[in-house]
């Protein structure tokens, strides 16, 4: 049985970043194209394509930790007769029951941690959306003027918070498009193209998703914002009537607050 662990020359403890370093370096340097269609290169890249295919995904690398478990009980005895693992003996018996249990529980806890923290980053990417989403509406709803009402402490203030709400949400922009989508490029088709957990929407489709969720939810916002016109009416101090370029600063606060919030939220739960 082939040990993918040895192939991609990773520990068994690897975690999923560790082993698609560790497959990316192989890559690079074994690819076909870059060594003359070398038949030996074509077969060490084949392999290492494999056992990336298999430990890259939490669920395969489980079934395949456990195959690789039962062989190595069974037939790894160093002078080829009998060993204590094939061992009939009742002691003997009980330490490899202590020892299966022992590996599957190290198999089982690293699946959950790979689980969740593929939960923690699809939350990073989902909670921010959608807050963008939401504020944009509610923006274009209500039509603050918090900006032009406010004293030159207040005003330096919503900069900041603004300025530091562009840099948050662009991050998590990025890291999001980055681990959900993939991209056109075809130089990295022989890196990624062997990516065995396929990720589902490429990044012209989400970029088009974010543009166009922003553009509805303004625009909602704004339908709905004429036709009541609630707040303009009974506050006109503090909220408008009219569109103002004040307006950008909100969504991205908004987003950073939500987000702020969010992370504290999860490490109480933690």
């Amino acid at each position: 049985m082939a040990n993918y662990y040895e192939i991609l020359k990773v520990s068994p403890k690897a975690s999923r970043t560790e082993i698609k370093s560790a497959y990316r370096r192989l890559a690079r340097r074994l690819h076909p194209d870059k060594n003359q269609g070398s038949e030996e290169t074509a077969r060490a890249f084949a392999q290492i394509a494999e056992a990336w295919e298999i430990l890259g995904n939490a669920k395969s690398r489980s079934v395949y930790d456990k195959r690789l478990l039962h062989a190595q009980m069974h037939y790894s005895s160093s002078d080829g007769g009998d060993s204590l693992f094939e061992s009939s003996n009742t002691h003997a018996r009980r330490w490899r029951q202590m020892v299966y249990e022992h590996r599957y529980n190290e198999i089982i806890d690293r699946m959950i941690a790979e689980e969740r923290r593929e939960s923690i980053a699809l939350q990073k990417v989902i909670f921010p959306t959608v807050a963008l989403f939401v504020s944009c509406l509610v923006v274009a709803m209500l039509r603050p003027q918090i900006f032009e009402n406010s004293a030159m402490i207040g005003k330096i203030l919503l900069v900041s918070l603004f300025i530091a709400g562009v840099i948050h949400l662009w991050g998590r922009i990025k890291d999001g498009l980055e681990r959900f989508t993939y991209g056109e490029e075809i130089h990295e088709s022989i890196l990624d193209g062997n990516e065995p957990k396929t990720k589902p929407f490429s990044r012209a489709f989400a970029t088009g998703f974010l543009i166009l969720g922003v553009g509805l939810s303004f625009g909602i916002g704004l339908l709905i914002g004429n036709i009541f016109q609630i707040f303009p009416t009974s506050m006109p101090a503090m909220f408008s009537d009219s569109l103002k370029p004040e307006f950008v600063f909100y969504p991205p606060i908004f987003v950073l607050f939500v987000d702020v919030m969010h992370g504290f939220a999860s490490r109480v739960d933690v």
